[in-house]
């Protein structure tokens, strides 16, 4: 064989090989690329397609496309101030009006995704999009959120029973509430499950709120962790993410006998 033709092979090999990256380069991680960087959102999105893997990679890849190389925009510390306050009074709510909490935790998410710059909660589609594309393990708890939050709105895109979305909590078909199978027939235990699901949608809440309000949301010494119950104190969060002074959640109010104490 002669030298020639030994270039020539060589020259083609290269070229199919360049070829064969830059198509996988086009596609943004490839199926097992998509599977790692979506995690549970890759199996949600599957699931809505039917199995079909073809049209949910096509449809992950489009999110990518459209969001991934955006940054989120940081925060100015007052504005920051402003959120970690409104989270505060919202979470001391929660203990006398869960639902009241939710809808304010749930317009306080939204707008402090819109101030790092992802798509405002009224372009919904879109909101829901990008987030994915950068918190995918969040997502799902922030869909809870938003239906918890909209249940028994009229025409609102996300409520209950609507597709791709997790029944709200206290909706009928809803674990824990009245009518959902299984569910506890005593009228106490009811309320009582019903609660719980409303402090576990607002537990990823916060764990959402967390990644969203800070540049580095690892966690950090003295940070308080809260639990949904009445604590008899609380630690507000500082701009920083530290806890600040203890305080009493009700100032000048004496537990109640038999309230739970943490």
């Amino acid at each position: 064989m002669s030298s020639v033709v030994i270039i020539v092979l060589i020259a083609a090999v290269a070229v199919v090989v360049a070829g064969a990256l830059f198509a996988g380069v086009g596609k943004p991680g490839g199926g097992g690329g998509l599977r790692r960087r979506f995690g549970p959102e890759y199996g949600r999105v599957l699931a809505r397609h039917n199995g079909d893997t073809k049209a949910a990679e096509r449809e992950l890849t489009a999110r990518v496309r459209a969001y991934g190389s955006f940054t989120p925009h940081p925060l100015p510390p007052q504005v920051r101030e402003q959120y970690l306050s409104r989270w505060t009074a919202a979470q001391e709510r929660f203990v006398e009006s869960p639902r009241h909490a939710l809808a304010e935790v749930h317009q306080l998410l939204g707008g402090l995704a819109q101030a790092r710059g992802f798509p405002g909660p009224e372009r919904h589609g879109e909101h829901m999009d990008a987030l994915s594309v950068h918190h995918p393990h969040h997502i799902e708890g922030y869909r809870r959120m938003h239906a918890a939050a909209t249940a028994g709105t009229a025409g609102t895109e996300g409520t209950a029973g609507a597709p791709g979305t997790a029944p709200a909590v206290g909706a009928p078909g809803a674990a824990g509430t009245p009518g959902a199978p299984g569910a506890p027939g005593a009228p106490g235990a009811e309320a009582a499950a019903g609660t719980e699901d409303m402090r576990v949608v607002m537990l990823q809440a916060r764990e959402f709120f967390d990644v969203l309000a800070t540049e580095h949301p690892e966690p950090k010494a003295g940070r308080a962790r809260w639990t949904g119950r009445a604590p008899q104190t609380a630690r507000p969060l500082t701009h920083d993410g530290t806890a600040g002074p203890a305080r009493g959640l009700f100032p000048g109010r004496r537990p109640t006998k038999g309230r739970e104490a943490s």
